[in-house]
């Protein structure tokens, strides 16, 4: 038993060093950054943020500043990946001139992810947890308030988010452990097909509901009466960081996907694909839950309860709700699921670079270490319910740092980092970023690139940062 353990863990060797994996396909690195990208964030988060701040008008600015900011950075991310074939901290070390420590700033990196997968993955159990109570008919004729019941329950009892984190872990580091070819970008397009597919029977769906029309101009026609209400300034505020954070870019997510790339294609072109698949995905979501608030009544302004407590009550009086409400978490299993798997891909590849590992023990052993890392999230609703920090739980504390520090500190070094000449340089970065066929970065932005995009994004660190 001990061999066998050890065989697994270890694998042939140790110290081997193996040839990088690759894309089988354009499609599949695509659809596997984009599924990075795509998860809780634009499909939970979008909507209810939308609903705060106005509807269409805030629409209209996220998707501005989607181009302004998202785009470049993402650009940015991918490629020192390509460049530099390797995982963040080796590309720090290849691209830096010698005797430079931009490469500390990795780990760093590499620190975040490991701290998002540590409430990532309470909250994709959440999701699974409620496509299975809506799949056994937990939600079947029962009223809005036991609705309420059902969501407070889930979170007292420890057992079951247990159960749920757990199965999202293991197959997570299942999929991963056959590799990149055969594993996540296989499985990024199956689950990435069946995402899209799910979509459109659901917006079909919400379309055909009695109060559609009423959502539909909420969401999709700008209404300047809405800034008296919030105000401009938070409107602006609330729409760049959404764009911001919806590509999960900052702290390398998508940085190892680069370096899995070929160099046919520039990667303006490719970063644009995956913020339009990402921004439809956010886009379709609202059109999925507007109509369906407007037309039962619930509030577009809900915030963060609206997936758990209030579309629930929604599906509970729908004809056949029973199945909309299982297709919809079905959905939105797989878009965290989609994000959980790049991230773990993310891990593996970290350590198969820095520390010589096969992607065998790789796999064990961070799956072991994320899931007892992820422990104090998912007691922090229960048993650990009374550690608060500035008011907030452990799972608003990780998330509060990875959010507001991580992501918008760790772009401001990317940037950095891409644009002067005391890092890779602005000619270098640009020159790997246009190679093959598509979208040109102009030679011309370097003005935006070191001047303007950093107040930007200074603008969301501090507004982060302050007591709201």
């Amino acid at each position: 038993m001990y061999n066998i353990i050890r065989k697994i863990i270890l694998g042939k060797g140790t110290a081997m060093r193996m040839e990088r994996e690759s894309f089988k396909s354009r499609l599949g690195f695509i659809l596997v950054s984009a599924g990075c990208a795509i998860g809780i964030g634009n499909i939970w988060k979008f909507p209810y943020v939308a609903g705060q701040n106005g509807g269409g008008l805030f629409v209209v600015i996220y998707l501005v500043f989607l181009v302004l900011m998202g785009i470049p950075i993402l650009t940015m991310e991918l490629s020192m990946g390509r460049a530099s074939r390797k995982s963040i901290v080796g590309a720090y070390k290849t691209l830096e001139k010698k005797g430079q420590k931009w490469h500390i700033h990795g780990w760093f990196c590499i620190a975040g992810l490991y701290l998002l997968m540590m409430y990532y993955t309470t909250v994709s159990g959440w999701m699974l947890d409620y496509f299975w109570k809506f799949g056994a008919g937990a939600f079947e004729g029962i009223s809005t308030e036991a609705a309420d019941d059902i969501y407070d329950k889930m979170l007292a009892d420890p057992l079951e988010m247990l159960i749920f984190m757990a199965i999202i872990i293991v197959l997570g580091f299942l999929v991963c452990s056959l590799g990149l070819k055969k594993g996540i970008e296989r499985e990024s397009k199956v689950m990435m097909i069946c995402l899209l597919g799910l979509i459109l029977v659901l917006v079909v769906n919400s379309l055909t509901l009695s109060g559609a029309a009423e959502g539909l101009r909420f969401y999709l026609l700008p209404d300047f009466s809405s800034i008296g209400k919030t105000g401009l300034y938070n409107v602006i505020s609330a729409a760049m960081s959404q764009a911001f954070f919806t590509l999960s870019v900052g702290m390398a997510a998508m940085e190892i996907f680069g370096s899995y790339m070929s160099k046919d294609n520039t990667l303006t072109g490719e970063a644009i694909r995956i913020t339009a698949l990402d921004t439809f995905v956010a886009l379709m979501s609202g059109l999925i839950i507007f109509p369906a608030c407007f037309s039962f009544g619930v509030t577009p302004e809900e915030g963060p309860s609206l997936i758990f407590v209030a579309l629930p009550k929604i599906f509970i009086n729908m004809p056949l709700g029973r199945i909309w409400g299982a297709l919809f978490f079905l959905f939105m299993s797989f878009a965290s699921f989609s994000t959980v798997t790049a991230v773990f891909e993310n891990m593996i590849a970290n350590c198969m670079d820095n520390f010589g590992w096969p992607r065998r023990k790789a796999t064990v052993l961070n799956g072991i270490f994320i899931f007892v890392m992820s422990l104090p999230c998912m007691l922090g609703f229960n048993v650990l319910s009374g550690v608060k920090l500035f008011g907030m739980d452990i799972l608003g504390i990780e998330d509060f740092l990875v959010s507001n520090l991580i992501l918008p500190v760790g772009a401001l070094i990317f940037l950095l980092f891409c644009t002067y000449r005391f890092g890779w340089g602005f000619d270098s970065f640009t020159a790997e970023a246009n190679t093959g066929k598509g979208v040109k970065m102009k030679h011309g932005s370097v003005f935006y690139f070191k001047y303007i995009l950093p107040i930007l994004l200074a603008f969301i660190l501090v507004n982060g940062l302050i007591p709201k």
